[in-house]
């Protein structure tokens, strides 16, 4: 159980759901972890947890969209580290299911600030470290709304698309220096953000129906998420690089149909 052993690592969005299950995840596999989550009381809970487990990590408010703070979170990780590794530039919003007229400019600014911009803000940081070292692992969270329409709203779905553009783009930007870029998609799993989504078929008796699209049946969970982050910052995944991977219940596996369960 040390496949990040000492490995110097950052985890966005770490104070709650994919982010929080990533970072005990590392830590739990022997990585110094800085947490990172603009709710610092939260971030600092999940430090708290992974501390009480036995884990090495550090928490730090930021906002993963500003500039300023991405410079001070990467700087921060160097500062307590000694270098950097790896990073799980995670954080993102959903920003609602807003109809697509009812959209306003401020709203799709706001979403690709957070969701694409601020993992483009982590790359550019955390690169140069890396390209000196000759060596690292960067991994993006994206989406299936990124590779698929209706599986979220436009801004959305359109900032997890240039998540994906991103990892492909900067892979071959830091062709020959030894530093990786990958993405994970997740399908649909229970998290903060889709916690209305969970409510409502709660409130309804529908339920059972979540997940209902994809060959499991059955929405993921954020450990499911973290245990792919795992594997592409781990040397594991020395050979994986600038792709983007579904992890979805085999939902993008196919086009869409009514199906049946095998008798």
């Amino acid at each position: 159980m040390a496949r990040l052993k000492d490995k110097r690592t950052i985890v966005t969005g770490a104070g709650s759901g994919i982010g929080r299950a990533s970072a005990r995840l590392f830590a739990k596999e022997g990585a110094l972890v800085l947490a990172v989550d603009r709710d610092g009381d939260k971030v600092a809970a999940v430090a708290a947890e992974i501390a009480d487990a036995g884990g090495r990590c550090i928490a730090m408010a930021a906002d993963a969209g500003s500039e300023a703070d991405v410079k001070a979170y990467v700087a921060k990780a160097v500062s307590e580290f000694g270098g950097l590794d790896a990073i799980y530039a995670n954080a993102g919003i959903s920003g609602g299911l807003t109809p697509f007229f009812e959209q306003t400019v401020e709203q799709w600014q706001e979403i690709l600030r957070i969701n694409l911009i601020g993992p483009f803000l982590a790359i550019r940081e955390v690169a140069p470290l890396m390209i000196r070292q000759g060596s690292g692992a960067i991994v993006c969270t994206a989406s299936v709304a990124g590779l698929r329409a209706n599986a979220g709203g436009s801004p959305y779905s359109a900032s997890k698309a240039g998540v994906v553009s991103l990892v492909q783009t900067a892979a071959n930007a830091f062709y020959g220096t030894g530093v990786r870029v990958n993405a994970v998609c997740p399908g649909l799993i229970e998290t903060g953000m889709t916690v209305p989504i969970f409510d409502h078929a709660r409130q309804r008796g529908t339920e059972g129906k979540l997940g209902q699209l994809n060959p499991l049946t059955r929405p993921g969970q954020p450990e499911e998420i973290a245990a792919m982050a795992l594997f592409l910052a781990s040397d594991e995944a020395s050979y994986v690089n600038g792709q983007a991977f579904p992890v979805d219940g085999g939902l993008t596996s196919t086009l869409p149909f009514a199906g049946q369960r095998p008798r």
